[in-house]
């Protein structure tokens, strides 16, 4: 008994904006528009494409939402940079309890080591503030919710491009009237690790959390990243004999400059 070929419709063209996109994506991708390059204007594609404006428009928006080129007002779109994607093992926090212990020719922190980047080439945003400990918090520190803590928002920068946001926290009992507490200090060689040794904690233990999820609007525009790119997320506690003593809700770091790198040993 012979089957029945039922004839398949031919695929539906893609949308012009889709193809014009799919092009220049081409072209990036290949390095024939290189990092820093100028596309196109929105003259030269309309007339390429035939095309309206709006349709060009529309890919040129696609390509900014996957973070592939930014628009500026007057500048036209250039094709974004391509990081180095970077490796974050746990032994990155050797460098930090090394500036503890130690002094070491050149300051450096976890996020420098990171980086790959010498301390002349680090810089942050930096704004402190007293808060309550939330439910969150209060579970992370091992504290009353309400006790008060330093709250401490970082935006850490290489060359000058903002690379990782960070919030943290640190108990305002311990760390309170010290020069920790004081944001001109910023930023610390040995970073968390060796401001605490300062005050005569030790730590010697770090958790995190890892975890992926998409940017915040103002998480992508501090970063420099489309809507498109997932951030990764990681909640992190440090700990000091058993008891938290900072906690980092959340550090957020772009998805396509970031490898998490481990090594088990069994």
């Amino acid at each position: 008994m012979g089957g029945t070929v039922i004839a398949m419709p031919p695929p539906a063209e893609q949308p012009r904006y889709r193809q014009i996109a799919d092009e220049l994506r081409r072209r990036i991708d290949s390095g024939t528009l290189p990092a820093g390059a100028s596309l196109p204007t929105e003259v030269e594609l309309m007339e390429q494409w035939g095309v309206a404006r709006g349709t060009v428009r529309e890919a040129i928006g696609l390509l900014r939402a996957e973070g592939l080129i930014t628009t500026a007002r007057h500048r036209g779109s250039h094709v974004r940079p391509r990081w180095p994607v970077r490796r974050l093992g746990m032994d990155r926090y050797r460098v930090e309890t090394h500036q503890r212990d130690e002094q070491p020719a050149e300051p450096a922190t976890s996020f420098t080591k990171d980086q790959g980047i010498g301390w002349a080439a680090y810089t942050m945003d930096k704004t402190y503030s007293e808060v309550p400990a939330d439910d969150r918090l209060a579970e992370l520190l091992q504290v009353p919710v309400g006790e008060q803590l330093l709250r401490r928002h970082f935006v850490f920068r290489s060359h000058g491009v903002p690379q990782q946001i960070s919030t943290s926290y640190l108990l305002l009992s311990m760390v309170g009237g010290t020069p920790v507490a004081d944001p001109a200090n910023e930023p610390w060689p040995g970073g968390n690790i060796a401001q605490l040794a300062t005050l005569g904690v030790a730590v010697d233990q770090v958790r995190e959390q890892v975890r992926t999820r998409m940017p915040t609007p103002d998480e992508a525009r501090t970063l420099g990243i489309g809507d498109a790119i997932p951030v990764l997320t990681i909640t992190r506690t440090m700990l000091a004999a058993g008891r938290p003593v900072e906690a980092a809700v959340d550090i957020v770091l772009p998805g396509d400059r970031v490898e998490l790198d481990y090594t088990i040993d069994l």
